[in-house]
């Protein structure tokens, strides 16, 4: 009697993309099939110029070695056929930061803020000093210091074409900087009657100009400015409290997040209310939306950093942001005091898709991976939850921190995050595990902000002791 190795066995199998098309036909594929000859046979398929690398999984399970050792073949019958999905991975590895290569003093106070720009090349800081700071990334020392506001300066946020950083402070002023000389752009812009809680630039695709930008303010309004003419363009009214965020979504939408419980969704060109987002039952904080990361880079590519005209940049950046939302449309998600976050589809209806639940305190922080498959919370009760960006569906919690975490922020290829808390420690985690890979200790005092950097190579960070500090491998 032969007996049958699984060498000899066959499964029948289909490769789907994670949208759900198949590709190719059925094939009938040994059990010591690995993750080699999966990426050879996907890559045939495709028909790709340049070979691609793939991630495979069945029933969420993730190919690490062979068919054989990731299917129970007990429990399927002859009959049956495997779904293997397949997802692209990032074209580069970003390496882990492991270390904090310097600490820059120079902010009289907290650090409130930290932002890389899209391309890569700036590092911007906000502080409670009042000064807006530009720091050399290849020297590690602070470049310019930036005065005009008259009171903390508590949000910062680049132009997509990296050419402009907004400030704006607790007076409710927005300045407008340019950061290869530390000047001043156009005059001083006030309107707000109190401070402003949010800033964010009109996407690069939709004008390559870098003209608009939005703010959101404590007094309850959202404002549209134009950065030449330095003047408020529109003004949009209807929440009743705090406006805690804006964002400007790739479809010429508006999102704001309130105290008053709801967010609003607005059409940018004219103001006009699309529809308002209720469910919460305490303040909205915190808004992300699952293009965060390519309306980011706009016209910048990590991979094949390029100068060329701003036609062909504004194409680029359209091709791209259309690849991105093709699958589902662009996804919202909200974060909330009332312990909960919402994922919402924003463009085409108010209902929710899900409430994700769990955390034991309010929701501070969430953000989507750049590869719009994961979603993270970061809440006070020292915990961050890992969700599937699509369906909302919990994935783990990830615990180390001993105190409520602020911010969180991912690797560019989406499989490494970095968080930083009040306990004054960042951490990296390692999102293939979902495990801590470093312990990051070093601030005196509790980390308000950090931000990687879009080409991957660094992590900025800062908070209660005043210091800036840059992690790298």
């Amino acid at each position: 009697m032969e007996i049958e190795t699984n060498e000899q066995k066959h499964l029948l199998c289909r490769l789907k993309s994670e949208t759900g098309e198949t590709l190719g036909e059925m094939m009938d594929l040994p059990l010591n099939c690995g993750i080699e000859q999966l990426n050879l046979i996907c890559n045939a398929i495709l028909q790709q110029e340049e070979k691609m690398q793939f991630l495979f999984f069945v029933n969420n399970e993730e190919i690490t070695k062979d068919l054989g050792s990731t299917i129970d073949i007990s429990t399927l019958n002859t009959e049956s056929v495997v779904e293997i999905i397949y997802q692209q991975q990032a074209v580069f590895r970003v390496r882990p930061v492991t270390r904090c290569t310097s600490s820059m003093p120079g902010h009289a106070e907290a650090v409130i803020s930290v932002s890389f720009s899209p391309n890569g090349q700036y590092l911007a800081s906000g502080s409670g000093d009042t000064t807006v700071r530009f720091w050399d990334l290849s020297t590690q020392s602070p470049y310019f210091s930036c005065k005009g506001h008259r009171n903390w300066v508590l949000c910062i946020s680049w132009s997509p074409d990296s050419k402009k950083l907004a400030s704006a402070c607790k007076n409710g002023q927005i300045i407008i900087w340019e950061p290869d000389t530390g000047k001043q752009i156009g005059k001083t812009m006030t309107g707000h009657k109190q401070w402003v809680t949010s800033l964010c630039w009109e996407p690069f695709h939709s004008n390559p100009d870098c003209r608009l930008f939005a703010s959101s303010s404590k007094d309850g309004d959202v404002r549209i400015w134009d950065a030449h003419l330095c003047q408020t363009t529109l003004i949009l009214t209807g929440h009743t409290k705090s406006v805690t965020v804006v964002k400007w979504g790739g479809a010429g939408l508006l999102y704001t997040a309130s105290q008053d419980r709801t967010v609003r969704v607005w059409r940018a060109k004219d103001g006009v209310l699309c529809r308002v987002l209720e469910g919460h039952a305490h303040w909205v904080n915190t808004l992300a939306l699952s293009t965060d990361y390519i309306l980011r880079i706009g016209p910048f590519d990590p991979v094949n950093f390029h100068k060329s005209s701003k036609a062909k940049d504004q194409t680029f950046a359209q091709h791209r942001y259309n690849e991105v939302v093709s699958s589902y449309g662009e996804r919202l998600v909200s974060g909330s005091d009332d312990f909960t976050l919402f994922l919402w589809n924003p463009e085409k209806e108010k209902k929710p898709l899900a409430r994700l639940t769990g955390h034991q305190q309010l929701v501070n922080d969430v953000k989507f991976s750049p590869d719009g498959r994961i979603l993270a919370s970061a809440s006070f009760d020292k915990s961050i939850k890992l969700w599937e960006a699509r369906t909302g569906k919990f994935i783990c919690t990830l615990r180390g921190h001993v105190q409520a975490v602020y911010m969180i922020s991912f690797s560019v290829d989406s499989r490494l995050m970095v968080s930083g808390s009040a306990d004054s420690t960042l951490k990296l985690w390692n999102l293939k595990t979902k495990k801590i890979e470093f312990d990051l200790p070093g601030h005196a005092d509790e980390v308000y902000a950090v931000d990687w950097s879009t080409n991957g190579s660094t992590v900025a960070s800062g908070g209660k002791d005043k210091i800036l500090k840059l992690w790298q491998n």
